[in-house]
Order: C-alpha cells, then sequence, then structure tokens
C-alpha cells in the first residue's frame, strides 16, 4: 500500500495537471497506516505538492492540503525545517486560509521540537510571517500563530529572538492593523509574561505590557472590559500579581470601581473588575485582599441587589470564589447579618430566576458549604449549618424541589449541593429526618442521562464514606449505601423473567 502511494506520488510529480492522480493518492495515503508512511519517510519527495498550491485551482489545492497533512506526520519535525523551509515561507502567505493552517501545524510541530526550534529561531524571515499572521482576518491562522509565538518564547533564544530584533517592530506595526489584532499581540503578551519573571521582563521592557495597562485605566469602557480579561490572567501568576501591585494597577482598578457609582457606563467593564479582585482574593489571601479593598465586598454585596441578572451573575459567581476556601467563609462571615440576607436573596434567585442563573446560585451555594473532613471544626460547621438554613425557610425542601425539575444541568447543580453538605453531621440528621430522602438517594429510576448517574454516585459516595453516616442514618441504611457504590453510576438492576411451561 505505501508503495502504491510512493508510486502515485512519482506521477502527481510528472504531470501538469494531476487531479485525477491526486484523488487516487488521496484515497490510497489514507488507507496507508502512519507507521509505514514513517518507514519510507526518506523517499516521500513533497516538493512538487506544495509547487502545485500555487496553482490557483481550489480543488486541487484542496487535495494537496489534505494529501500534505497526512504525509508530514510521517516526517520528522527537524527534516520539515531544514528542508522545507522556503515551502513553508510559502505557505504562510498563501492566499487560501487551508495553506496557512497546515504551514502553522507544522510550524507548532516544530516549535515543540528542541532540536529543530532553531531552525525557525534562525530563520528571521520565517518569524516575521508568523507575526504577521497574527493580523489575518482567520482566527483559526491567528490563534495557530500565537500559540507558536508563545511556545517560540519558552526559551531564552526564543525571548530574544522575539523582543530583541526587529520582530518587535513587526509586532507593532500589526497591532495597526485594527483593535482585534491589537488584542490578539496582548494575549500573546499576557501569554509570554506568564511563564516566568524574566519573560515578564522581557515584555515590560517592549512597552506592549505598558501599553495594556493603560489601555485598562482608560477612558473607553469597551475597551476597559476586554483589557481586565488579560490582566486577570497576568494575575494567575505570583510575578504578575507582584508586578501588577508594584505598578499600583490594583490601586487603579479598585479606584475604577470606587468611581463606577457615577459612571452610567460602569456595566461594561464593571463584572470584569469584580471578577479580576475575586480571583485575586482566593490567589492571594481573601482577608488581605478585602480588607485592603473594601470596595471590592462592597461592590459584590451591591450587585447581588441588582435588577440586572448580568451583574447578580457576576456577583454570585464571585461569592462562590470567595467562599471556596475557609478563610474566605470567614471573611464572609464577619460581614454578619448582611451576609444572612445575601444568603436568603441566593436561595429565592436559586428558586425564582432563569435556569443560568438558577444554576450559578447552586454551584455558588456548593462552593460556600463545602467543608473537607479535615476542617470540619466545630464552630465551622455551626456556620455551615446556619448559612444552609439561612437559604430557605426548609432548605433541604428547596434543593429536593429542584432536583426534582426535568433539567439535567439543574438536577446535578442541585445534587452537587446535597454533596457539598453530605459529610457534615447536622446535614445527614436533616437528611435522615426527611421523609424519603434516603429513598430518593438510592432511586436509581430518578436519573436518565450519564450526568446525573455521575453526580447521583458523587452524593452516594460522600455519604457512604463518611464517618458518621453508619449512626445517623443506621446501618440498614447504610448498607444500602454501600451497595450503591459498589455496583457503580450506570448500575442495571436485572428483569426477572419466568419461564412458561409449554412455551416456544
Amino acid at each position: 500500500m505505501a508503495a502504491q502511494a510512493l508510486a502515485l506520488l512519482r506521477e502527481v510529480a510528472r504531470l501538469e495537471a494531476p487531479l485525477e492522480e491526486l484523488r487516487a493518492l488521496q484515497s490510497v495515503i489514507q488507507a496507508v497506516p502512519l507507521s509505514e508512511l514513517r518507514e519510507q519517510a526518506a523517499e516521500l519527495r513533497l516538493g512538487p505538492l506544495f509547487s502545485l498550491l500555487n496553482e490557483n485551482h481550489r480543488e486541487q489545492t484542496t487535495l494537496c492540503v489534505s494529501i500534505l497533512e497526512r504525509l508530514l506526520q510521517a516526517v520528522e519535525p527537524v527534516h520539515v525545517a531544514r528542508n522545507l523551509k522556503v515551502d513553508l515561507q510559502k505557505g504562510l502567505t498563501h492566499p487560501d486560509d487551508s495553506v496557512k493552517i497546515l504551514t502553522l501545524s507544522q510550524v507548532g510541530r516544530i516549535v515543540e521540537n528542541s532540536d529543530a526550534v532553531t531552525e525557525i529561531l534562525n530563520n528571521a524571515d520565517l518569524l516575521k510571517q508568523i507575526v504577521y499572521c497574527i493580523g489575518g482576518e482567520n482566527l483559526s491562522v491567528a490563534k495557530a500563530a500565537i500559540k507558536s509565538l508563545s511556545r517560540i518564547s519558552l526559551t531564552q533564544a526564543g525571548l530574544e529572538a522575539l523582543f530583541e530584533s526587529n520582530l518587535l517592530d513587526d509586532l507593532k506595526n500589526v497591532m495597526k492593523t485594527n483593535d482585534i489584532v491589537r488584542y490578539r499581540v496582548y494575549e500573546l503578551i499576557v501569554e509570554i509574561s506568564s511563564v516566568s519573571s524574566e519573560s515578564l521582563n522581557y515584555c515590560t521592557t517592549s512597552g506592549l505590557v505598558t501599553q495594556l495597562l493603560r489601555e485598562l485605566t482608560g477612558e473607553d469602557v469597551l475597551v476597559r472590559a476586554t483589557c481586565i480579561e488579560m490582566v486577570t490572567s497576568l494575575a494567575y501568576t505570583y510575578h504578575g500579581r507582584q508586578y501588577l501591585a508594584q505598578e499600583g494597577v490594583i490601586d487603579q482598578i479598585s479606584n475604577i470601581i470606587v468611581g463606577a457609582d457615577s459612571d452610567p457606563f460602569s456595566s461594561f467593564y464593571l463584572p470584569g473588575f469584580v471578577k479580576f479582585f475575586g480571583n485575586l482574593a482566593v490567589m492571594d489571601s481573601p482577608q488581605q485582599i478585602c480588607e485592603r479593598y473594601p470596595v471590592f465586598v462592597e461592590k459584590v454585596f451591591e450587585m447581588t441587589e441588582s435588577q440586572d441578572p448580568t451583574m447578580i451573575g457576576v456577583a454570585v459567581d464571585t461569592i462562590g470564589i470567595l467562599g471556596s476556601n475557609v478563610e474566605g467563609k470567614q471573611v464572609l462571615q464577619k460581614t454578619g447579618t448582611r451576609f444572612e440576607r445575601l444568603l436568603m436573596r441566593l436561595g429565592h434567585q436559586a428558586k425564582n430566576a432563569s435556569t443560568e442563573l438558577k444554576i450559578r446560585c447552586l454551584d455558588a451555594v456548593s462552593s460556600l458549604l463545602y467543608l473537607p473532613p479535615e476542617q470540619q471544626t466545630d464552630d465551622l460547621l455551626r456556620m455551615a449549618e446556619s448559612w444552609f438554613s439561612s437559604l430557605s425557610r426548609d432548605s433541604l425542601e428547596l434543593f429536593r424541589g429542584i432536583s426534582n425539575q426535568p433539567f439535567p444541568e439543574l438536577h446535578c447543580a442541585a445534587l452537587k449541593v446535597f454533596t457539598a453538605i453530605a459529610n457534615q453531621p447536622w446535614a445527614q440528621k436533616l437528611m435522615s429526618n426527611s421523609p424519603g430522602f434516603v429513598e430518593y438517594v438510592v432511586d436509581r429510576s430518578v436519573e436518565h442521562d450519564k450526568a446525573s448517574k455521575d453526580a447521583k454516585y458523587e452524593l452516594v459516595k460522600a455519604l457512604a464514606n463518611s464517618k458518621t453516616i453508619a449512626e445517623i442514618f443506621g446501618n440498614p441504611n447504610y448498607l444500602r449505601l454501600r451497595t450503591y457504590l459498589s455496583e457503580g453510576p450506570y448500575y442495571v438492576k436485572p428483569i426477572a423473567t419466568t419461564a412458561v411451561e409449554g412455551a416456544d
């Protein structure tokens, strides 16, 4: 089969209009195992196929791209980098995006290979073409170019090639294309900056990080909304947070939140700014962030009372993030009756809001109420119980009612709430005393889809593995949970059949 493919490839190289042969070659090589193609890699002459890409013939181009995608998988990245340099450069400027994507996929293979990547670093023209691919209309082409440049920048040589040569000027020129392309370059810069403090230093020296931060704190509200997402990505790293703090950026974001009340357009950027602080609090110290930037907590509470579902959703998500660890829970607890009122609103929204907001509320409740076994002190258990009772007059029935609704996503989100509290003794007592609750938990007929069965299994597992469950639920119910657990999430009880004498 591989021999047939090689023969067809030679035939293609010989003919001027080889459409029939290309169709035949495409059919044959799809059937040839890659292992066989790799054995014949030395004999693969790909130049003629690349040459055929230069002709303005749509079907011919499509066939060549399909064939090259397959054959190039059999060729080592070093061989591609060394022997197909010219073809790669032409591919990056080809008018057909499928050719650019094919070429960039090969660049992707090359930059992942430590032996091959030096070939690209020494090819200034090829690097320049990759940079200019960021400015193309096709998003897939731009994303592939960003990914390759980001990967190249993981080495010292790559950082020097990108930031200490004419490529930096090329990058700045590409940014002038339009707003969308400028944000793509910022995306690349943030990806590179996030790798290490040294990478961040190269990016700040280039002036591009400063430019991004200037736009973040500028007057254009739509630009702010876009830039805060990228700055949040940078803040996921310790060195990124240090830099933002040293440059006074976090203080500036806080001040913008303070001034948001008098800005009629604040709804465009406020959700992103609040999310930024929510993530910052969890990655650093919730207590320190909330004490230093009280406007953040104030704004989150304020947003939960908004009439705008977008604002409520962001506030709910942020409360869930903030309350995902014990320190954050304690910060919220210190707000006293104000947080109790927030919990009541959370319970109300979980029952009455749109499906999407209900799910976000349920996820936040799960995050707030979960306590790992090693952190279950008497104080924290009392706090969790108090929070649960604040959500509704009968919180257990509220979530049970939601879990009975015929929407798998809602059903799973409600089960997740039960799972979050399943290892806490107070919750086990509530469940045990609720008529029919244990039967509901072990009833497999309630769940029909995989996600729901998985969610129910997680609940059963959390209950069955708790040290207090046998005492609180009683041994018979504990054994039912263990049986469910051992049978797995997808067990189907065999249907008994009765043989009738004389039947065929």
